[in-house]
């Protein structure tokens, strides 16, 4: 039998190789039978590798070749791209360019995940080299090396830079323009990111997804909603990440109909499989206030993460459901879930919630002596939030003090809140002028220390804090609301007059407002006439 034979043979072996064990029992008869140089069969294996994500194997195979080519190279840098080993591709493509065969030359399959290392250690002057090294080496033109320097550069966060290579293309294909929408929302320039995605010559799912996920992350819900709805009504069908980025904006606003859809959407196109999904899903239903769905939608998940028992302690916790969710807490050790930092949140909530002090203090060390998690300034948050609603405040303030960190404006602006329930006005001056430092332009913390003096009778310190508010020109944000009509999302902001339906909603108020005065007025009436009638009763 011939050596081609041969390989040809191992070739089609290797292709079914499902675990390591296998791969190392075909790599010992491939040594044995002196084909352990072959460029062509550890390639093979180094694609194997990638597929099982064993690097360090990989890598004793390769450095095992005495004179590897450009694809045994290619293999090699291809796996630790994508395995995340990004210094070790670097270091192999590094050894490459020293290579004095003309055979190890890198090529157009080189450089696309060379650059993706780059960009993953954020490096920029490494990404400007090798940009400088696809100039020497790589073809004038090569759309896939190409879209991947617009990304390096849009991750750099050098978008002059990503639009130098977009504009030097032959021809930009959608995966360029959503590069370069991606790279404007990765820096919240939403304005701009728009501006190309209108100009678009071709929109792809990605496109959208792109979109609704960079006004998500700007803070811009209802224009990641209005996207999402005119994604639907151009005939753009929805991917997993689409639906992934379409609910925590349904979370926010309450778009509760709009989330509905997608789960009804999500389980037609089998989208339910996915756990992330899933999570979304969990995590929309419990912001939107329908907990009882949020949790049987978790017990019917087939595979549950950390992310998924993490989702469902924190929903409980806000409902109020404190047994609820360190029960659940509880039943997600049982299940062998290593719990993270979020998963303690959600505990320490439901314990602040339900005035559980010895059980959060007992959890607070439990995360640190039996999951060496170092507690986080969320963590300190819960702390000082139930010390509060306990009126232990002058432990929650020694709390704060004691804090390996810096505290932050939520943590003053929650013993401040609970200085105002327990009137105590000495610590709620520590914490207003702590929060002056952090947060000098904040009307709210005004409002609060002012509602603090007011409910101790303290008119002139309500009178000072009001000229402090004048002499800072500190203007009071406007109270806002969402309602979700027909799938629509709609704003009302307090003294704003200009939506076309303004007068028509005033009217309806003013009616209701008299109908209900009407109301009052009769069942007064009743009550009175009730009243004498009792009084005349023989």
């Amino acid at each position: 039998m011939g050596v081609r034979e041969l390989e040809n043979r191992f070739v089609t072996t290797l292709r079914t190789c499902a675990k390591i064990a296998e791969l190392k029992k075909l790599h010992a008869h491939i040594v044995k039978l002196s084909l352990s140089q072959s460029n062509f069969l550890a390639t093979k294996m180094l694609d194997v590798c990638d597929n099982l994500g064993h690097v360090d194997y990989a890598t004793l195979i390769f450095q095992n070749l005495e004179d590897p080519n450009v694809f045994s190279y290619n293999a090699i840098i291809r796996t630790c791209t994508h395995n995340h080993k990004h210094s070790l591709a670097i270091t192999v493509f590094n050894e490459m360019l020293r290579h004095e065969t003309k055979s190890a030359l890198p090529d157009k399959f080189t450089f696309p995940f060379v650059i993706k290392s780059c960009a993953g250690l954020l490096c920029r002057r490494l990404g400007q080299q090798v940009h400088a090294q696809v100039c020497k080496f790589g073809p004038k033109s090569h759309a896939i090396t190409e879209n991947a320097l617009i990304d390096m550069y849009t991750k750099f966060g050098d978008l002059s830079g990503a639009y130098q290579v977009f504009e030097e293309m032959t021809e930009q294909d959608a995966v360029s323009w959503n590069s370069i929408i991606s790279g404007h929302a990765r820096l919240g320039q939403m304005k701009i990111a728009r501006e190309v995605f209108d100009e678009m010559p071709f929109r792809t799912t990605v496109s959208w997804t792109t979109m609704i996920n960079g006004y998500a992350r700007a803070g811009c819900y209802v224009d990641a909603l209005e996207i999402f709805r005119q994604m639907q009504v151009v005939g753009i069908e929805p991917d997993e990440i689409s639906v992934i980025s379409v609910l925590p904006p349904c979370a926010q606003l309450g778009a509760l109909e709009v989330g509905k859809w997608v789960h009804k959407y999500s389980e037609k196109s089998g989208f339910l499989k996915k756990t992330s999904v899933c999570n979304a899903l969990i995590e929309m239903y419990a912001k939107c206030g329908c907990i009882d769905e949020a949790w049987c939608l978790f017990d019917q998940m087939v595979e549950k993460d950390v992310i998924s028992w993490s989702t469902m302690i924190g929903g409980l916790a806000n409902h109020g459901k404190a047994y609820e969710a360190i029960r659940m807490f509880e039943d997600m050790q049982n299940a062998g879930v290593a719990p993270n930092g979020v998963t303690f949140v959600g505990v320490l909530s439901a314990c602040a919630h339900a005035g559980f002090w010895n059980e959060g203090l007992r959890y607070f060390d439990v995360m640190r002596m039996d999951h060496h998690l170092e507690p986080e300034i969320k963590h300190y948050g819960c702390l000082v939030d139930l010390l509060g609603r306990l009126g232990r405040l002058d432990q929650a303030l020694d709390t704060i003090m004691k804090m390996p960190m810096q505290p932050d404006s939520t943590i003053w602006n929650t013993l401040l809140s609970s200085c105002r329930i327990y009137r105590s006005l000495e610590i709620a001056v520590v914490a207003m002028k702590q929060l002056l430092e952090l947060e000098p332009e904040a009307s709210g913390n005004y409002v609060l220390l002012a509602n603090t003096y007011a409910e101790l009778g303290k008119w002139e310190g309500v009178s000072n804090v009001r000229k402090l508010i004048r002499s800072k020109r500190i203007k009071k944000t406007p109270g806002s609301s969402f309602i979700e009509v027909n799938n629509m999302i709609q704003e009302f902001v307090s003294g704003d007059d200009t939506k076309p339906f303004s007068q028509n909603v005033f009217w309806i108020l003013r009616g209701l407002t008299l109908h209900q005065t009407r109301i009052t007025d009769f069942m007064e009436f009743v009550a009175e006439e009730g009243q004498v009638y009792s009084k005349t009763m023989p």
